[in-house]
């Protein structure tokens, strides 16, 4: 199976959650530093999303660990593209925005692609046994 919990213990469970958490503070801090600093924020924020998602992979050994801090990440984004009644939104129409929105699916889809390789044991790799 792709996508597995790898079975279900309660510290792998708690390991997820705050994954997801960590996701959407990830978000959020981006979604702000992106366009403060602009382009070395908008940097900022791509590296240390892939660095959370790649994490989680390499952590948890399954590409979920990627992809859990990355529905975190996209359901904050999604939220924070919503303008409020006052008619305040925290994205604007430029082009870092764009690039941050698209940017981090794109790291999310590379790290879960990526993140965690599927490595025989050192025992079974040996050939001519």
């Amino acid at each position: 199976m792709p996508f597995s919990f790898g079975g279900a213990s309660p510290a792998r469970i708690a390991a997820l959650l705050l994954l997801l958490v960590l996701g959407a503070l990830a978000g959020l801090a981006g979604a702000l530093v992106q366009s403060g600093w602009f382009p070395g924020g908008l940097l900022l924020a791509l590296v240390g999303a892939a660095g959370l998602f790649l994490g989680g992979a390499r952590l948890l050994r399954t590409r979920t660990g990627a992809l859990i801090p990355a529905a975190g990440w996209l359901v904050a984004v999604v939220l924070l593209t919503t303008s409020r009644p006052e008619g305040d939104f925290v994205f604007g129409a430029g082009l870092g925005s764009y690039v941050f929105l698209l940017g981090g699916m794109a790291v999310a889809v590379m790290c879960a692609t990526l993140g965690a390789g599927r490595q025989p044991p050192a025992s079974d790799a040996r050939l001519g046994k």
